[in-house]
This record gives C-alpha cells, sequence and structure tokens, in this order.
C-alpha cells in the first residue's frame, strides 16, 4: 500500500494529497493582498471518490492551514468544508479573517 501524503502546489495554487503521483484530494486557494499582509483564501476543496469516507481531507486541510499559518498568512475560509473544518478547530480562530466582497471578486466564476 501506497504512502498518501499531503503536498504544496504553488503553481498550481492548490494543496492536494498525493498517492503514488496520482492527486487524490484538492484543496484550491488564492492568494489576497490584505492590509495586514497576505490572506489566503481557500474557495472549494475536491475529494476523488474512490479515497471517500477515511477522512483524508481533513488531513489535507489540517496541512493546508498549518502551512498557510507558517508562511505567516492569514486564512479565508469560503469552502464550505474548509468553513466547518476551522468552525470545530477553535486553534485557527486567531489566524481567521472573515471574506469580504474583494476577496470574492477574485475568485474564479467557474
Amino acid at each position: 500500500m501506497s504512502e498518501i501524503k499531503p503536498v504544496f502546489l504553488p503553481e498550481r495554487r492548490r494543496f492536494a494529497l498525493d498517492d503514488d503521483g496520482k492527486l487524490i484530494d484538492e484543496a484550491h486557494y488564492r492568494d489576497f493582498e490584505g492590509s495586514d499582509g497576505v490572506e489566503r483564501i481557500f474557495f472549494h476543496t475536491t475529494v476523488d471518490e474512490e479515497y471517500g469516507g477515511q477522512g483524508l481531507a481533513s488531513v489535507m486541510v489540517k496541512y493546508a492551514l498549518e502551512n498557510t499559518i507558517a508562511s505567516g498568512a492569514k486564512i479565508v475560509a469560503v469552502c464550505p468544508y474548509v468553513k466547518a473544518y476551522v468552525a470545530k478547530h477553535s486553534d485557527y480562530d486567531a489566524h481567521l479573517v472573515e471574506p469580504t466582497k474583494a476577496h470574492l471578486g477574485i475568485l474564479p466564476r467557474d
């Protein structure tokens, strides 16, 4: 059995889980230049159905949030999954920024 590991793909503006070269979950983001620095907007999370129900999305989201905080950026949770995750983990509260129209305005429309 291969090891599934979280990866950061800044050139694609996403975090993902890699299963031996196959990306199985992805958390899409855009960086926004806020008044106090970068605010990373998480707006869409996808999970490969074949891997559903194993808690892997939470592994990826935790990795993405920890990486974001370590980089000095704030978290803007727009994606319903990320919003639910941070709502359950109050240790992220100090790193959250409420989404604004300016945040939403830079997101892809597709």
